[in-house]
């Protein structure tokens, strides 16, 4: 089996050929593969090994802040051409024993509620993840990459460099492309290289926590040779990952390609798809059956009434999550977390106007006795 192998004493910047942080189609790809190949792919956590086991949130401030999601590749597809559909199939996914959670002031979906500035580390073994900052709860394995996508072409590359500009001068967030921590620090990568933190149609930082073992990714290829890469595995998480982040942690991936000619172009394909023949057939994730569960309204708390907010219901719906976890003795900040890593928001009901509802679902199994 052919294989990208890293050094995880090492950062990426120390090892710049195995991998990069920024989306770029002029990128060098460090392997190539035939479809139906099978590919052994070892990744760096999220921040490129700078969360140290006992570290607490203090030493983050010496961190490099602009080296997030190192991702290992490119991979050139042999065969892929611009209009092809690249499958990529996830094979085996296999976790590094250590993980780390963290809420930053300014960052994640309830910002504007926690200005906290909270670490959990988290030990894996045996199928799950057990953490000193948050006692009594211990999660199971849900391993999936967080990231993972082919480079954009040079016309996409300047249409959402300026989409994400525009975006940004009329007062929205989007990190616009920066030559600080750069991997691979030449140009003009360095400084037109897209940030790897939003995912967009060539894939990225998606977060799906359903591409666990068995699924299938679908990505429209833009560039000949596809450049896939990927990294930002999460040993779990639930939907909306409210946080910011997971059990962010190194793994090791094995995919498989399947190249289907033309096919992106005849299905008008604009975002990527994905599939999963086996997921809901694991008793783990399948719809839980022993759940506690909160709802959320687009009411506001001065009692404005919003209408198809959905928004503004996710965040009520965790928000009383928080507040019922913290009657069983959790802080705000350990509810948070638990909220990130494993409560799934689901629209509940997105028709009957104004008062669209979403639901927070939390598996009472994650709790132990």
């Amino acid at each position: 089996m052919k294989s990208i192998r890293i050094d995880r004493t090492r950062r990426l910047r120390d090892e710049p050929g195995t991998g990069h942080n920024r989306w770029h189609p002029d990128i060098a790809p460090i392997i190539e593969v035939a479809p139906g190949e099978d590919l052994l792919l070892e990744t760096r956590d999220a921040s490129d090994g700078q969360v140290k086991p006992g570290m607490s949130f203090d030493d983050l401030a010496r961190h490099d802040k602009k080296a997030g999601h190192p991702l290992t590749g490119p991979v050139y597809v042999q065969g892929a051409q611009p209009g092809d559909l690249l499958e990529v199939e996830f094979v085996e996914l296999t976790a590094q024993p250590h993980g780390w959670t963290v809420i930053r002031p300014g960052a994640g979906f309830l910002r504007d509620h926690f200005d906290a500035r909270f670490l959990a580390h988290w030990d894996i073994n045996a199928g799950f993840a057990r953490s000193a900052q948050i006692p009594g709860v211990r999660i199971p394995e849900g391993i999936f990459m967080g990231t993972a996508g082919v480079a954009p072409s040079h016309e996409q590359l300047a249409q959402w460099t300026a989409r994400e500009a525009d975006l940004v001068r009329r007062g929205g967030i989007a990190l616009l492309p920066d030559a600080q921590d750069a991997v691979p620090a030449v140009e003009p990568i360095a400084s037109s290289g897209l940030r790897t933190m939003p995912p967009r149609e060539n894939g990225g930082n998606a977060d799906i926590r359903q591409l666990t073992r068995g699924a299938r990714l679908q990505l429209r290829v833009n560039v000949p040779g596809a450049l896939f890469s990927l990294g930002d595995a999460h040993y779990a998480q639930g939907d909306s990952e409210c946080c910011i982040t997971a059990i962010e942690m190194g793994a090791s991936a094995v995919v498989r390609f399947k190249l289907l000619s033309g096919e992106a172009d005849r299905r008008r394909m604009r975002f990527p798809r994905f599939s999963h023949p086996g997921y809901f057939m694991d008793p783990r994730w399948a719809a839980p059956h022993n759940f506690i569960a909160t709802t959320g309204l687009p009411i506001r708390e001065d009692g404005t009434q919003e209408c198809e907010d959905l928004t503004l219901a996710a965040r009520n719906a965790l928000l009383e999550m928080i507040a019922l976890l913290g009657e069983r003795g959790f802080s705000r900040e350990q509810a948070y977390v638990i909220c990130s890593l494993a409560v799934d928001l689901r629209i509940s009901n997105a028709v009957d106007l104004p008062n669209v509802c979403v639901s927070a679902l939390l598996p009472e199994a994650i709790f132990e006795a």
